[in-house]
């Protein structure tokens, strides 16, 4: 019989502001250790924390676009635990009441087509110190800069059922939480980070026993981890054994899941409301103000792109992969390209001259410009992606040595591309093509006409690519009947 397996992740998310969650401190990362602190962060005798307004703003704003109810009333709590990066003792988040409840996200899972994930819940806290093993020799150092940076941390329900599920929802939760602005998701930088909660049962039977890997680097990691714990239980149940509730770690270089401690359950954190801050409380215009702010959601945009502009399903989402590339497509076809034609040098030209798949490196305004010399003829296609490629974001070209700079038509000029279209100089190439091609002359004159494409091909060779593909195809043609 099958196994059915069961996911569930809680992922932290940095949020994008300059300072804390309760204090002035700067949030910024990579700055020398230990400099970005103060006795709120440090957790000194007497210091008393002050919420993040803008943390708050941008906490409501991932709520919303995720389809949450945000609570116009939420309580911070203490979370207890003891362990060198958490330098009070407890940390303070949200527990029996948090900030948000009840959303859900649509995803686009390799198995089971859209899938829609429900979110239990979305609240608001602060990050630990961060540990390192091994900076000191038989220590472990600890750098507090990171000790109270703003997280919102998001819990799925159990709704995905395989590890290439779990990445799929990732995927598209760090697009719109990049998409609204929230957080940059920068797993390098730990501004991202996800623990993993999965269960194997067999098909109709209750929920099983789960295990928890915790802090897991990237979004293919995450799949590697499950997909090894999910062999692992299921080898263990089929072998008569039973599966234990642990918190488990992943081991990237050996593609391997070990166990950490037992897995923790809310008692063990002994929560409670936290006594140095009152409750949270939003009112209903600033609610509705940071709602009304969200942008045109992802999915939304898509769905809009295949409708208007009549995109495949493939283009739309390649299109809306990032904020930044929906507008900048928008932008060319608001210039009068068609959306297709649009599509097609986004896709194959402004997206292969990205150094990651993200940053644009052209503007749409000098992409537009260089559509219209291939449409005008004036390029070829082909030296169409040279011109672009050589068009800085602000539409100048820079080239060492030499450089030189200008509008998209001087830019081809100067790199010796713009086409031919004069009559004249078209003729005596041809000219001087058939002569230099007599037997092939003879043989599409007796029906071989397949041997145009040879000799307007001949006639471009002679011009150096610089005559117009069309006027040389007439040019030939009125040639070869006389």
């Amino acid at each position: 019989m099958a196994w059915e397996t069961i996911v569930g992740l809680e992922v932290h998310v940095q949020l994008l502001t300059r300072t804390k969650m309760f204090c002035a401190c700067s949030a910024a990362y990579g700055d020398p250790p230990n400099t970005n602190v103060c006795p709120v962060c440090l957790g000194l005798p007497g210091a008393l924390p002050v919420p993040n307004e803008r943390a708050v703003r941008l906490a409501a704003r991932a709520a919303w676009a995720l389809g949450c109810t945000v609570q116009p009333r939420s309580i911070f709590a203490r979370k207890n635990y003891f362990y060198p990066d958490l330098p009070k003792g407890y940390q303070i988040s949200q527990f029996e009441e948090p900030l948000a409840l009840g959303g859900a996200l649509d995803v686009a899972t390799p198995e089971r087509g859209t899938v829609r994930v429900g979110i239990k819940r979305l609240h608001l806290e602060e990050d630990a110190a961060k540990s390192f093993h091994d900076r000191v020799p038989g220590m472990t150092a600890v750098d507090f800069n990171r000790s109270g940076v703003p997280l919102v941390e998001i819990v799925s329900d159990p709704d995905l059922r395989s590890p290439a599920e779990a990445r799929a929802y990732l995927t598209a939760l760090k697009q719109v939480l990049r998409w609204i602005g929230v957080s940059d998701c920068n797993m390098e930088e730990g501004s991202l980070r996800v623990d993993a909660n999965l269960s194997v049962r067999r098909p109709g039977e209750p929920l099983g026993t789960r295990t928890e890997v915790k802090n897991v680097n990237s979004f293919s990691n995450v799949e590697r981890a499950l997909t090894f714990e999910q062999v692992r239980q299921i080898a263990l149940i089929e072998g008569g054994g039973a599966v234990e509730q642990r918190t488990m770690t992943f081991d990237a270089a050996s593609g391997e899941v070990r166990p950490m401690r037992s897995k923790e359950e809310s008692h063990d954190y002994r929560y409670f409301p936290e006594p140095d801050l009152p409750p949270l409380v939003l009112a209903a215009t600033w609610l509705d103000e940071v709602k009304g702010d969200l942008p045109e959601l992802p999915a939304a945009r898509r769905l809009r792109f295949i409708r208007a502009y009549e995109l495949s399903d493939y283009d739309a989402g390649v299109l809306t992969g990032s904020r930044t590339l929906a507008e900048f497509y928008e932008a060319v076809v608001a210039a009068g390209v068609p959306p297709k034609e649009a599509a097609n040098w986004v896709m194959n030209d402004v997206l292969a001259l990205s150094p990651d798949g993200e940053t644009l490196t052209v503007s749409a305004a000098a992409t537009v410009a260089t559509i219209q010399l291939v449409k005008a003829g004036k390029v070829s296609r082909q030296n169409g992606r040279k011109v672009l490629a050589q068009i800085t974001g602000s539409g100048a070209l820079t080239l060492s040595p030499p450089q030189m700079a200008g509008t998209a038509e001087q830019v081809a000029q100067q790199l010796g591309v713009l086409q031919i279209s004069d009559t004249g100089q078209i003729d005596t190439w041809v000219a001087e093509t058939l002569a230099a091609q007599s037997a092939e002359v003879e043989r599409y004159r007796k029906g071989e006409t397949k041997l145009l494409g040879f000799l307007v091909g001949q006639v471009m060779k002679r011009s150096r690519g610089k005559a117009d593909p069309k006027a040389v195809g007439a040019a030939l043609e009125a040639a070869l009947k006389s």
